[in-house]
């Protein structure tokens, strides 16, 4: 399996961004590629606290680099999505762009999938 970076806001409303990035990984996975979520790092440290979120962000980067794509999930881009976004550019790491729409299509075509 090719891996996707899982690129998707996480400050604000930590809770229901996890809970997205959830969603995120799933249609990674409905796609074939095995997901990475930084987001995950957030469960164990608090986004709140600077030092923290770096740490968080400094581990999630370290990992970027042996995804073979970073997916941008969402129509908002944060300034930590930036710093994600620019980083895989640096490397010649495919980036994709995955709206919210888009997303949803495709939870539509599953969940009729799985029902028939």
């Amino acid at each position: 399996m090719h891996r996707a970076y899982i690129c998707s806001p996480l400050g604000g409303n930590v809770s229901a961004n996890i809970e997205n990035a959830k969603r995120y990984a799933r249609y990674a996975l409905e796609c074939g590629m095995a997901p990475f979520i930084p987001h995950f790092y957030a469960l164990i440290l608090n986004d709140d606290n600077k030092e923290e979120r770096n740490l968080g962000m400094l581990a999630g980067l370290s990992m970027l680099w042996v995804c073979d794509a970073v997916w941008v999930f969402g129509d908002e881009i944060t300034e930590g999505m930036k710093t994600e976004i620019r980083f895989a550019e640096k490397l010649n790491i495919k980036v994709r762009y995955i709206s919210e729409n888009d997303l949803r299509k495709s939870e539509v075509k599953n969940d009729k999938f799985k029902k028939n």
